[in-house]
């Protein structure tokens, strides 16, 4: 574990944790704050969209570093949730895109080090992510995502920490609630031409509920080559092993209120639970032709295979038809980006284009052999999918005066699947197919610079989101072969706000934004851990977002983050109940809110952090009621939650020691973490812990 070794204010924008020997005589020189998720270096604050960079000292400030989730609630629009689940990944959701995910991440769009963590089809995850080796955090939200693609309701870009300074080592270990325990290490530094950014750590837990032990092995290396005066070359490797998660799977109400920490028995019977191993690298080749022009390369390739155990019905799986409950994935994902930038006085333009594939192996097995369940049984599915996109992109901006900012870009999307099925018995037909979905989808934004302390903007744009291969995977009516008729849905957002600076150390955020849908993708059944989807028509998203950041002493600072989304069917649409599901029978009305979502959120973080000693922090999390299906007969109810920190920091020589205790939950409230859309058992809740501690050290060695 990594407390924060100081905070420094950079820019008079960004807050960020960091700490500094006493031995040190020479002062620190930051540099300034910039953003690059538009694909140009910038300032946030001179940025025309909802950008918010997250330091990774702030990041990992007084808190476990198990899971991204925990540092990102300042982020107006984005609610991540620990799930509790490791089997599952954390939820995550900006404004509204992605709530509707059963498992992984998807209608947010994820990069790692410029590498994409979300593949073609838009199913994405952040497992890979070693906290303790982040630099930055930077969500891009609002209508310029678009340019990112397919599944670009909102961008999570997250960066290594820049390889610099003399060699440096670091050893933490964190202990906690439910068997919580928490071993890392890193390395960095530069020398010559050469820079580096090393980290692992081992994260286990007997887990909040029963049957959700979980074992994660992170690595994560950042190798940069200096290769001349205008060239750079930057090596990126990083793997992540599940050895096995054990999934406790969703709660109904009566079994939620009778016992937070329990499980179905059906998660029980058939050990449910998740075995995945992923490794992946790239480079990122930059050189600068001249002062004005910019040519930049990124290849990547990675491996990934997954293991499932689903807690489907034995009578269930007994039809011929249908694929069994284990499933067996190998994911092998590659491409490319190739980019050119030019820089004038007063104009610059960017154009490039992004390839990706994704070819994937999918195999279903039956989960039991005889009356043995939880095992894998007779093979019941085989088929090649292959996920392709090839995506010329332009951007440019202008400022024809110090005050005006235009800015303007446009991407072709492509995406085509294609399945090959090689499952083919007397009662099973071939069912291989294929699907293309594209989309041209401009983004036209104006920033004016009132004065100095004061920005106002709007934007516009299109987005598009294609069927993942999850969501294509099974029928609700229970036919095999995957559902090609699901069609992409497309989006049209706006978005007008101010960003100010009314006081030194201070600034403030405001936005304003509305997204229609069209085709909007949804969960029409869910049981036992498996989902259908459909279109359901139109929808609306629109909401308010505010944040600040307050520098009330120098060694006192505060942190505002608030969300207002109100999510709705424009359309009616009919559903299902039950699965499997011939047709679907079940009216939802118009007016009806999107399942997942949550009206109102808010965010407050008051930090206390001298140079060096005992440091204090407290955080405040409120949400309110979330419903949990299309029928908006059941939800979540709404909570609040405070934490609070203490630690110690203190340099002897060349080394610099740390120690941390945290508190989450210090009321012990019972509330839901997140939600399971649409559960056809009415398994909709998946219980957060009560009041749960950590605490830890670290220690790191300056050469």
């Amino acid at each position: 574990m990594t407390p924060p070794h100081w905070i420094a204010r950079r820019h008079a924008l960004a807050l960020a944790a960091a700490m500094t020997a006493a031995a040190h005589a020479a002062p620190t020189v930051l540099e300034p704050v910039v953003v690059t998720a538009t694909r140009t270096e910038a300032a946030p604050f001179d940025v025309p969209a909802s950008i918010t960079r997250i330091d990774g000292d702030e990041l990992r400030a007084g808190r476990a570093q198990v899971n991204l989730s925990e540092g990102l609630g300042g982020v107006p629009g984005l609610l991540a949730r620990d799930r509790q689940n490791y089997a599952q990944d954390v939820q995550i959701s900006v404004r509204g895109f992605g709530a509707r995910a059963s498992f992984g991440i998807r209608g947010v769009r994820l990069y790692v080090d410029d590498i994409p963590a979300t593949l073609p089809d838009g199913q994405g995850q952040i497992t890979n992510v070693e906290i303790g080796t982040v630099g930055r955090v930077e969500v891009l939200r609002g209508p310029f995502s678009a340019l990112y693609g397919n599944s670009s309701g909102g961008i999570i870009s997250i960066y290594s920490q820049t390889p610099s300074g003399p060699p440096r080592v670091e050893a933490g270990v964190a202990f906690g609630s439910d068997g919580m325990r928490r071993t890392a290490a890193s390395a960095s530094g530069s020398t010559g031409t050469i820079g580096y950014t090393l980290g692992a750590s081992r994260f286990e837990t007997d887990g909040y509920r029963q049957h959700s032990r979980t074992e994660r092995r992170l690595a994560n290396a950042r190798l940069n080559f200096k290769l001349g005066s205008d060239t750079q070359l930057t090596v990126i490797a990083n793997s992540v092993d599940l050895p096995e998660a054990q999934d406790p799977l969703g709660l109904t109400r009566a079994q939620w209120q009778a016992d937070p920490r329990g499980v179905d028995p059906g998660a029980l019977s058939f050990d449910t639970r998740k075995t995945m191993k992923q490794q992946q690298g790239g480079l990122v080749l930059e050189h600068g032709i001249d002062a004005a022009n910019t040519l930049r390369a990124m290849v990547y390739r990675g491996h990934r295979t997954t293991m499932q155990f689903q807690s489907i019905p034995v009578a269930t799986q007994a039809n011929a038809l249908h694929p069994g409950g284990v499933i067996d994935l190998t994911r092998d994902y590659q491409g490319a980006d190739l980019r050119w930038r030019w820089k004038g006085e007063t104009t610059s333009v960017v154009a490039g284009i992004a390839a990706d594939e994704l070819s994937e192996h999918r195999m279903g097995r039956q989960n039991f052999i005889g009356t043995t369940l939880g095992v894998e049984g007779a093979l019941r599915r085989d088929e090649r999918n292959r996920v392709s996109n090839a995506d010329p992109y332009l951007q440019a901006e202008w400022r024809p005066t110090p005050a005006w900012l235009l800015s303007a870009g446009v991407r072709r999307s492509d995406v085509k699947f294609r399945s090959t099925d090689a499952y083919i018995t007397r009662t099973n037909p071939d069912d291989s197919g294929s699907a293309s979905y594209s989309a041209t989808l401009p983004v036209l934004g104006v920033s004016y610079a009132v004065d100095e302390r004061l920005r106002v903007y709007a934007t516009a744009g299109r987005g598009f989101e294609t069927p993942t291969l999850n969501e294509l995977a099974y029928r609700a009516s229970g036919a095999t072969g995957m559902n090609f008729a699901l069609q992409a849905s497309l989006s049209r957002s706006v978005e007008a706000g101010l960003k100010a600076r009314p006081w030194d150390g201070g600034e403030l955020t405001l936005a304003l934004f509305q997204t229609g849908t069209k085709n909007e993708i949804v969960t029409q059944t869910n049981v036992g851990g498996r989902s259908t989807f459909q279109n359901a028509g139109a929808t609306r998203r629109r909401g308010l977002e505010a944040s600040g950041q307050f520098q009330l002493a120098p060694t006192l600072q505060a942190q505002l983050a608030a969300t207002w989304l109100d999510a709705r069917y424009r359309d009616g649409f009919v559903t299902c109940t039950a699965t499997p599901c011939a047709a679907a029978s079940t009216p939802i009305a118009a007016g009806n809110r999107i399942p997942g979502i949550a009206r109102t959120s808010l965010f407050g973080a008051l930090t206390w952090q001298p140079m060096g000693g005992w440091r204090i922090g407290a955080e405040a999390r409120a949400l309110s009621k979330v419903y949990v299906n299309d029928l908006n007969n059941d939800a979540a109810p709404g909570y609040a939650t405070l934490a609070a920190h203490v630690g110690y920091q203190v340099s002897v020589g060349p080394w610099d020691l740390g120690a941390l205790l945290r508190v989450d939950n210090l009321a012990d409230r019972r509330y839901a973490g997140s939600v399971i859309v649409n559960d056809g058992n009415g398994r909709f809740f998946e219980p957060a812990p009560g009041r749960a501690w950590v605490v830890g050290g670290n220690a790191s060695y300056r050469f």
